[in-house]
């Protein structure tokens, strides 16, 4: 006899892909439990703080490219 875990994993199987991800939204949200308002106060500090040294000139910004190419060349060593 099949487990219910067993029976659930059929029918989300059965869903279309959109239906599968906005079922993953709701359990990731449901493990992640509520937000914590001072994690989010912080991110926002944290982006305006950026923002004004990327307008400032106090930080620069690297392409992508430009990254990753070092990432490459660091670990290669």
């Amino acid at each position: 006899m099949a487990s219910a875990v067993d029976i659930i994993e059929e029918q989300i199987r059965a869903l279309s892909t959109s239906d599968k991800e906005a079922l993953l939204r709701v359990l990731l949200e449901e493990l992640d439990g509520p937000p914590d308002p001072h994690v989010e106060a912080a991110w926002l500090a944290e982006v305006q703080r950026r923002d004004e040294e990327l307008d400032s000139g106090k930080a620069k910004c690297i392409p992508a490219d430009e990254v990753f190419a070092r990432l490459r060349a660091h670990t290669k060593q």
